[in-house]
């Protein structure tokens, strides 16, 4: 079993929230040796986190972490007030509906020790916003994880406008302790920078698809043997700056950069849009991934952690 220790002066977490992305944080947690409760009033939530925690335990023992006798620290308790009461961390991972996580915030401040800190996984949402709600705006900062939060390593920490930079810190250096590649934002902008990245390739993904271009097998294909192996070792910004050659990024601007231009301002005048014929489409077409959305999960988590291995992460000290 993981020793009792702490991390970055953390040994106590209550995660907020047992769905999927509060049972991966548990899950990761707990594997690191943290004493974790969980809360969350929705009846029979004991089970599916403990289920969707030992589907997480084999990638993270494949990721060199002890996850045996993995559930022994871990308490559930659905009052929040008494979740929080030796709290060291409050991981939020509440429904993405304003009014609701101020109402969980007022109960965390009020119950949690004045050292705790405040973190909210919340996808989009600026922690100003969220913040509004606290007598102490600055403890509290966003934390929001990539998913699965148990194997993806990003954690972007963005501020709010009041949230105190002894707080950022804190957050920074314990994700850092954990094993995660915190990225602190210099600015709060709506759904953050991973999820915007996400979302503009998506954009394009779907519109392909949708005029029949390609298919979206094909269209996986083509980005995991390109794009996506390409931007694993470098990012955009570094891959387009060795396409310039010896001229870096200068040279590509220069010579690739009004095609680019052109592509952006034709893309910009595409429809596109979750109506009725491109969800029958992209419903149909999901059926030819060969596998249940476990088996495929399973997969994924398998070749995600043969990434990592390659390119030299690892959770394991």
């Amino acid at each position: 079993m993981p020793e009792h220790g702490s991390i970055a002066g953390i040994r106590n977490v209550t995660v907020v929230g047992g769905g999927v992305i509060g049972a991966s944080w548990t899950a990761l947690f707990l594997a690191r040796g943290l004493s974790v409760i969980v809360s969350d009033p929705q009846p029979g939530i004991d089970e599916a986190a403990l289920g969707q925690i030992a589907e997480a335990a084999p990638s993270l023992k494949a990721l060199g972490l002890d996850t045996s006798r993995l559930t022994d620290r871990l308490a559930f308790e659905p009052d929040l007030a008494t979740a929080v009461r030796a709290a060291d961390l409050v991981q939020e991972n509440g429904p993405e509906r304003l009014e609701l996580k101020h109402e969980m915030w007022r109960t965390i401040e009020e119950n949690a020790p004045a050292t705790a800190l405040l973190a909210t996984s919340t996808s989009g949402i600026p922690a100003t916003e969220i913040a509004t709600a606290l007598k102490d705006p600055g403890r509290l900062v966003v934390g929001h994880p990539f998913n699965p939060p148990h194997l993806v390593p990003l954690v972007e920490v963005v501020p709010g406008e009041r949230t105190s930079d002894e707080t950022v810190e804190r957050a920074r250096a314990f994700y850092r302790a954990l094993g995660k590649r915190p990225q602190v934002l210099r600015k709060e902008v709506p759904g953050f920078v991973a999820n915007r990245l996400q979302s503009a390739l998506f954009r394009e993904c779907v519109h392909l698809v949708s005029e029949g271009v390609v298919t979206m097998q094909e269209l996986d294909d083509i980005v995991t043997s390109s794009i996506g192996q390409r931007w694993a070792v470098a990012g955009p910004f570094r891959s387009f700056h060795l396409g310039g050659g010896e001229g870096g990024m200068p040279h590509f601007m220069d010579h690739f950069g009004i095609g680019m231009e052109r592509r952006w301002a034709a893309m910009l005048q595409e429809k596109v849009a979750f109506d009725e014929p491109t969800k029958r489409l992209l419903t149909e077409q999901a059926k030819d991934f060969g596998g249940t959305v476990d088996e495929l999960a399973a997969e994924r988590d398998r070749k995600q952690i043969a990434l990592m291995r390659a390119l030299g992460e690892s959770f394991a000290d």
